[in-house]
């Protein structure tokens, strides 16, 4: 009430002050309009009386031009002239005019002297008048001057008529607009807050169990923002909080984010967890005028981001987004994620040259088709090489500034980018842990072999003191291939290797993602909630009873053609279902710089058509290529509504698509069908397993999954949603942080192992 009351006197005395303003120019500007107005009527009058009176003073004729002054009379508004002649002596006046001309001395001599009209106004008696002076020319002598007395009355009448008129008008609209402003701010403002305050009144006593309704609108839009996520984070905290209890009650040991924070926390005390990887977790890129960000495509980002969330740190990585420059400060750090930091992100700069070479080149034409069995061949270039070791050298120098104050810190590094960096780090730093994850497989010795330059990719991983693969297959042939290529010492008991008094172990490390079960249902994202498979079909335009998606990069060894021609088998055996069943393909496009890459969008952009071209209706097709990067709470939403989901890859490391999947259906329902070359398999064995080679099978599986009886889908996603529940994300990043914290090897290399 009492700010109601403060507004309400504030734009009132704001009102006033612009009735008053706008009244007093309007005022003043009308003064002058009729002023000039008189003046331009005296002037006239004086050019018509300038001869009668010119002669009149030539033949010193009083009478004569006194006559010419009554000839004239007197009206309403002139209330009289004077003549004067040469010295500005009067020579003849309208009888009783007042105030006595002679007051004007100083004036009429001005105006005899310079040959010019002089107008003013007289505010030395009661009635105040105007005065006009108008020199009579005789050739080039000045013969005399007219003097015209004018009654002003009228225009104080029309002045005083105008600001009653505007100040009434003014503060009339000003009222108007103080009322229309209360009722918007009521309406707009006090109610919204007000709803919003009583809901979280009752968010914090804990009696709402249905989440906070936020008004929407430009005004309250980056408060409504911000309450959404406070009582989305205050929401999400108390179920986490509640789940704890429960699986302590229970003697359950589910690892979550609070638990692995907690663990970190315990583990490593003051230490700092440094992350490195080629890809960044947030990304800023220009649309238009505006700067947005993005999560980048890829099992990386989505399984580290929750670690990083959870334990805090620094993430090191290539800033290629467009805007990432003016987001990042002169350091190239910023917090993130950017509603809720957690941790920091550093960004290393590359130049184009090295980004061709490093990237593109050597890990994703060489050491990427080199370690999937997808039968593309690796493209070895020296000048990648090259490029390649550089950018390792660039981000050890990054990484050693970071820890250059840190007692034995932990280094996480990524993939296989940095296959040199651990040696790099370690040869400055011998006190810091370093572990590297290869996230792809590792091939057999035979076909690394192929690599010109192996033994120093050998060489750079060693230096690490950890070495982690999804599955323990890769870690075999890891081990193989070091004793094939390197002189060392190979413990294939504990699977450690020693070489020049360094000991590495090398061990399965099965990543996961975030299980978002551990959250209460009522407390659920409501995008996705809201979310239905007619909604989506409404969007896309499509009518089908029948929904299957799958979710890839465009990459060749995602098995992409594979899976679109045993939809199209599907579609041969079992033409009851075509118009019914759908299968849409969420595919980001990835290394688009490379031809190979190229090639694989124009073929399966090639193939989707021609099998659209084959079986479409009206509306209706068989798949949906829905090319683009899609942010994670879009791809949930086709989670969550289609009846199966493909994974068929021809060969991966882990494959977290499939795992992404059977965490989004917390309905339990749904059905999985996984390529065996994935190391997901490994896990998920009550998904439908499928050789992504055989065409036949594929297709018999896709009818296998639409036929099963749904006691059949729950139960077998039931099974892999505790499994998964059970191997999430924060127990992987706790057992790697873990191992490498605590490993311990002893001094003589007569004996190699590990002490834990």
């Amino acid at each position: 009430m009492k700010i109601t009351i403060r507004l309400v006197l504030s734009l009132l005395f704001v009102a006033l002050l612009v009735a008053l303003a706008f009244s007093y120019i309007q005022v003043k500007t009308e003064e002058g309009n009729l002023l000039d107005d008189l003046d331009r009527r005296c002037l006239l009058l004086g050019r018509s009386l300038e001869a009668a009176a010119r002669r009149g003073l030539a033949s010193s004729d009083p009478a004569g031009l006194a006559a010419l002054i009554e000839g004239l009379g007197r009206s309403e508004r002139l209330r009289g002239i004077v003549i004067y002649d040469g010295q500005g002596a009067v020579s003849a006046a309208t009888p009783g005019l007042e105030p006595e001309p002679s007051a004007y001395r100083t004036s009429v001599k001005t105006s005899l002297d310079e040959a010019r009209t002089v107008s003013f106004l007289d505010r030395s008696r009661r009635t105040e008048s105007h005065v006009f002076l108008y020199p009579i020319r005789d050739g080039d002598q000045i013969a005399g001057a007219l003097g015209f007395f004018h009654d002003i009355a009228y225009i104080r009448a029309r002045l005083k008529g105008i600001w009653r008129h505007n100040f009434i008008l003014l503060l009339t609209l000003s009222l108007l607009l103080i009322v229309t402003t209360i009722l918007v701010v009521r309406w707009s403002v006090v109610g919204p807050i007000a709803k919003i305050a009583e809901g979280l009144r009752k968010l914090r006593t804990g009696s709402n169990s249905k989440g906070l309704e936020i008004p929407r609108g430009d005004l309250l839009g980056p408060l409504a923002s911000e309450v959404t996520h406070l009582t989305r984070s205050l929401a999400v905290a108390r179920a986490k909080a509640g789940e704890e209890a429960r699986l302590r009650l229970s003697g359950e040991r589910i690892w979550t984010a609070e638990r692995l924070k907690e663990h970190v926390r315990l583990e490593l005390g003051t230490k700092t967890l440094l992350l490195v990887s080629n890809r960044e977790p947030y990304m800023h890129v220009r649309r238009g005028r505006k700067v947005e960000v993005i999560v980048p495509a890829g099992g990386l980002v989505t399984a580290l981001d929750p670690m990083l969330r959870a334990c805090g740190g620094v993430w090191i990585a290539h800033g290629s987004g467009d805007a990432d420059v003016e987001t990042a400060d002169r350091h190239g750090r910023l917090q993130v994620p950017p509603d809720e930091p957690a941790y920091t992100l550093k960004r290393v700069w590359l130049t184009r040259e090295e980004e061709d070479g490093y990237y593109y080149g050597f890990s994703n034409e060489g050491l990427w088709p080199l370690c999937h069995i997808t039968h593309t061949r690796p493209d070895f270039k020296l000048e990648d090489w090259t490029c390649y070791r550089r950018v390792n050298e660039r981000f050890a120098q990054e990484i050693l500034r970071e820890i250059r104050d840190e007692t034995e810190p932990l280094v996480l590094i990524q993939d296989y980018h940095f296959a040199l960096l651990p040696a790099l780090v370690k040869a400055k730093r011998p006190d810091a842990r370093v572990a590297i994850f290869w996230h792809i497989p590792w091939p057999n010795p035979e076909a690394f072999s192929i690599c010109p330059w192996q033994k120093d990719i050998l060489e750079g991983l060693l230096g690490a003191d950890l070495i982690g693969f999804h599955i323990q297959f890769h870690c075999n042939n890891f081990l193989e291939t070091v004793d094939r290529v390197l002189e060392s010492r190979i413990n294939w008991e504990k699977f450690s290797v020693e070489r020049g008094g360094q000991m590495t172990a090398v061990k399965p490390f099965p990543i996961s993602v975030a299980f978002p079960s551990l959250v209460r249902d009522d407390v659920r994202d409501e995008f996705s909630r809201r979310n239905t498979k007619n909604e989506i079909l409404t969007e896309l335009g499509l009518q089908a009873e029948l929904l299957g998606v799958g979710v890839d990069r465009i990459d060749y060894t995602k098995g992409l053609i594979e899976r679109f021609l045993a939809v199209e088998r599907f579609f041969d055996k079992h033409e009851d279902y075509l118009g019914k069943f759908s299968f849409l393909e969420l595919g980001a496009p990835s290394r688009t710089h490379i031809k190979r890459y190229q090639d694989l969008i124009s073929e399966v952009e090639a193939l989707i058509e021609r099998i659209c071209w084959k079986f479409q209706a009206k509306n209706w097709k068989p798949i949906v290529f829905l090319k683009a990067h899609h942010s994670h709470r879009e791809i949930q939403r086709y989670y969550r509504v289609s009846d199966l989901c493909m994974v068929t890859s021809l060969h991966d490391g882990m494959n977290l698509v499939a795992k992404e999947f059977v965490a989004a259906r917390d309905d339990e329902d749904g059905v999985l069908i996984l390529s065996h070359f994935t190391g997901a398999s490994r896990e998920l064995v009550d998904a439908l397993l499928v050789n992504p080679y055989d065409i036949e099978s594929m297709a018999d599986a896709i009818h296998r999954a639409l036929t099963m009886r749904p006691e059949e889908r729950r139960e077998r996603m039931r099974r892999m949603r505790e499994g998964l529940k059970e191997r999430n994300v924060y127990r992987w990043a706790g057992n790697l942080v873990t191992t490498l914290n605590r490993i311990r090897f002893p001094r003589s290399t007569d004996e190699p192992g590990e002490r834990g």
